[in-house]
């Protein structure tokens, strides 16, 4: 069928050569021979009159007439599939589907995990997929290239549906005959001992503790610089460092392995860690089916400990600044 002299199948294929900058991945996806995807695309230059797809160095990127093309396309087709097209009414225990999370290991570890083991249980044909954190995770959601983002609030998108599932503040953890964690921790005791941090991406996004206590220009002395939250654990075990952590990561550690936590002798703001969806998925019953398991399983968790702060608005945005983030 031809609109305006335009092949309106030819839309499916746009749709997915531009997420993919990839004519072999596309042909996969469109389960099209690569010569087949290959003519599409020809087709397509010819009639926007751009190449759309070009190769600079070994990659394939978009041209600013594709930039401009790819939420149009995606909010034409996802109209047709949620208005015209007569979705099979879903089930869960019989739904077919693959849902992309972008999620950090502290998230997945400490409710992800819970949330896919209670899915496997009623909708075992639902397929996941947990992506590491990505340097701009909410550039991933608008390309398509996952279905939810689960991060802290700050580095959600106003622009997109989202909602907080829960809150958690931190302990100081560190090896179990480590003499400075024999009681309580005074604040002094703290900044003399060696710690262990996280940072991210090439961009080396320290994490919010590390932030928070540099901005409060409390030195403290970073021995070592780990690549993820769940590496932190083995980092302090047979050493006199510690590491500030999440209390809910911090607290399953501590139950697996030779070591203690203290509270933290002075205050660090809470985080809140939210989950996300594309706006042009608010209607998608699968996306919104998974994200009411998420919530409902969030919902079991305990909060932050005992006379803990909420973090400030002026402070998060202070930190979103810090990290190269920008609020949409």
């Amino acid at each position: 069928m031809r609109f305006q002299r335009l092949d309106l199948n030819l839309l499916v294929a746009l749709d997915v050569l531009l997420e993919e900058r990839s004519v072999s991945l596309a042909a996969d996806r469109l389960c099209l021979s690569q010569s087949a995807t290959s003519s599409a695309l020809g087709r397509l230059r010819d009639y926007f009159k751009d190449e759309l797809l070009v190769l600079k160095g070994r990659q394939m990127v978009l041209t600013p007439r594709a930039e401009e093309l790819v939420e149009p396309v995606r909010a034409v087709l996802e109209q047709v599939r949620t208005t015209i097209a007569i979705p099979p009414e879903f089930d869960p225990a019989t739904c077919d589907r693959q849902i992309r999370i972008m999620a950090s290991d502290y998230a997945t570890e400490v409710l992800l995990a819970d949330v896919l083991l209670h899915l496997s249980r009623i909708a075992p044909h639902i397929h996941f997929e947990i992506q590491a954190m990505a340097s701009e995770p909410v550039d991933s959601l608008e390309r398509g290239q996952i279905d939810l983002l689960m991060t802290v609030d700050f580095l959600l998108s106003t622009d997109h549906p989202s909602e907080i599932l829960f809150q958690d503040d931190y302990l100081v953890v560190g090896d179990a005959a480590n003499p400075a964690l024999a009681g309580p921790l005074t604040q002094e005791g703290y900044f003399n001992l060696a710690h262990v941090t996280t940072r991210f991406g090439k961009s080396r996004m320290p994490a919010f503790e590390d932030w928070f206590l540099r901005r409060q220009k409390q030195a403290r002395r970073v021995e070592v610089v780990a690549p993820s939250f769940l590496s932190l654990p083995g980092l302090v075990i047979g050493t006199d460092r510690v590491a500030t952590m999440h209390r809910k990561l911090a607290e399953r550690a501590i139950r697996q392995l030779p070591l203690v936590a203290r509270e933290l002798p002075f205050d660090i703001p809470p985080i809140r860690q939210g989950v996300q969806w594309h706006l042009s998925r608010k209607h998608d019953e699968v996306i919104q089916w998974v994200v009411s398991q998420i919530r409902g399983i969030a919902a079991g968790m305990p909060g932050p400990g005992p006379g803990r702060r909420l973090p400030q608005e002026g402070i998060r945005l202070e930190f979103e600044t810090a990290a190269g983030r920008r609020r949409n």
